[in-house]
């Protein structure tokens, strides 16, 4: 049947859809009137379908850590010279890009945030290169949504790009298109968390559901209205005071109307257990699950245990989350990156690497910072205004020296020092 006989119910079938474990027909008044559901939910839960999971708690807070950890970090263009030092290409027309400003309309940040939000929920990143025509240089990228994107692989051998933007179908080849692949892939794409993970999702939004339901009408949602034993009450009574009970009381904005009763009616109220009537464990176990899936440590995102969230424990997830989930995301954007945006034979002839630089992780904490300067001065590894750089200060008189051990004496002199100490003594 066609999707316009359907429309006109041509066919006599109902329009049913799942409706928080159940099911509901838009065609059924009764079910708006009696407040099983409302048009404004059933509309927000019909704008809402395509995104469920991600508006849980937990897949935002996970993905949220990630994308924002990942998009504060700068994205740094290296060349080596032919001393064998590494220094900033600043002068590179892809450090403006990467660094600063992909494209027109948003910053660096806002630019990999997406980027690394779309490896984490679909598996995928895609984003359009512009180019100038005067030397094919890298002037813009441009993100295209994950989900849009099709890909295959042509006859010979190269792959292509088909997605829709503002109701243009738009083709590109491989060479005009970035595409960061995650985890369990292959060159067409890496797997969709959302996809492969459904059934941990949909358990969690099941959950979600059905503690809203209780909410929704109040958390303890019935009781018993009875008669005295010798009153019968006829089928018609019967769905006339249901009906009245549904329409007047039923709710949480109703919660707390008084009720009338009479020829000889009471109401006894069925209590329900807090901790049943939220599920308060299913509901922190699922978010402890999506952590799992995402490789974030639970007390980072307001899971786990209250003593873990605070001092050693705290410690030790951050550290934990830098080392086995973070790192692995860096280094496959940074390959990724320097292989579709650099061509081999720049790479080989100006040493050009492209990598993030995790400095930007200590900001934060200046104690760490701090020590870390420290004992990179007296270890000989930076200078004074090296450091006093990365802190965004100016450099002072005798900063570039490079100091050594406790005496902060240069290490020249230091070893011209041992020198004519040992000249001196071998002459006398």
């Amino acid at each position: 049947m066609s999707w316009l006989s359907r429309l006109l119910r041509l066919d006599g079938a109902k329009d049913i859809e799942p409706w928080r474990g159940g099911a509901v027909s838009t065609e059924h008044g009764d079910n708006f009137v009696t407040n099983q559901v409302t048009v404004a939910d059933y509309r927000d839960y019909r704008a809402a379908q395509g995104g469920a999971a991600v508006g849980l708690s937990a897949t935002w807070a996970c993905v949220q850590l990630i994308a924002g950890t990942i998009a504060s970090l700068p994205l740094m263009v290296y060349r080596t010279g032919d001393d064998g030092i590494r220094r900033v290409a600043k002068d590179h027309p892809l450090y403006f890009v990467l660094h600063d400003s992909p494209n027109f309309d948003q910053t660096a940040v806002d630019f990999w945030e997406i980027m690394a939000a779309s490896i984490e929920l679909h598996g995928n990143a895609y984003a359009l290169m512009e180019r100038r025509a005067s030397d094919r240089a890298i002037t813009s990228l441009y993100p295209i949504r994950p989900d849009l994107v099709k890909v295959r692989r042509l006859s010979n051998g190269d792959l292509e790009y088909e997605w829709t933007d503002n109701g243009r179908r738009v083709v590109k080849t491989g060479t005009d298109v970035l595409h960061i692949r995650g985890s369990f892939g292959d060159a067409l794409g890496g797997t969709s968390t959302l996809s492969a993970c459904r059934n941990v999702f949909d358990d969690a939004m099941a959950a979600e559901n059905a503690a809203g339901s209780m909410f929704q009408n109040g958390v303890n949602p019935s009781g018993v209205l009875s008669t005295k034993p010798e009153v019968q009450l006829t089928p018609e009574q019967r769905h006339e005071l249901e009906q009245h009970l549904q329409k007047k009381y039923m709710g949480s904005i109703r919660q707390g109307r008084p009720m009338l009763l009479d020829n000889g009616l009471t109401w006894t109220q069925l209590s329900i257990n807090p901790q049943d009537a939220q599920m308060l464990e299913s509901r922190k176990f699922s978010g402890e699950q999506i952590c799992r899936i995402f490789g974030v440590p639970p007390a980072m995102v307001g899971f786990g245990d209250k003593s873990s969230n605070w001092g050693t424990g705290k410690e030790v997830d951050v550290l934990g989350f830098q080392k086995f989930a973070l790192r692995k995301r860096l280094k496959r954007i940074e390959q990724s990156v320097l292989k579709q945006l650099v061509p081999l034979s720049e790479r080989r002839a100006q040493g050009l690497t492209i990598e993030f630089n995790l400095d930007g992780l200590l900001r934060g904490d200046t104690t760490s910072r701090y020590d870390a300067y420290e004992k990179a001065i007296r270890m000989g590894i930076k200078t004074r205004n090296e450091c006093r750089a990365l802190e965004n200060d100016p450099p002072i008189e005798g900063g570039d020296v490079i100091t050594v051990q406790m005496q902060d004496i240069p290490l020249a002199n230091a070893i011209n020092g041992d020198r004519d100490g040992q000249e001196d003594s071998a002459s006398s």
